[in-house]
């Protein structure tokens, strides 16, 4: 039984790229010298926090529809 559709494989791989979007932008800010600026460092980081939780949560939401199909 595969509970993977490629809708929830899509929501999973973007719930992993804003995570590493925001672990990336830990790092940047506390090296004290942003590539991109300390502003735009910390939108990145203010937004891939909550999009990363909204993104896994709909992946397993949508896995879950699946499974009692």
């Amino acid at each position: 039984m595969n509970v993977i559709t490629p809708k929830s494989g899509l929501f999973l791989a973007c719930s992993c790229i804003t995570a590493i979007a925001g672990v990336g932008s830990i790092f940047e800010l506390t090296s004290g010298q942003p590539d991109l600026g300390t502003q735009t460092t910390a939108i990145i980081l203010g937004l891939s926090i909550p999009l990363t939780a909204l993104f896994f949560f709909v992946a397993v939401k949508d896995a879950k529809a699946n499974l009692n199909k």
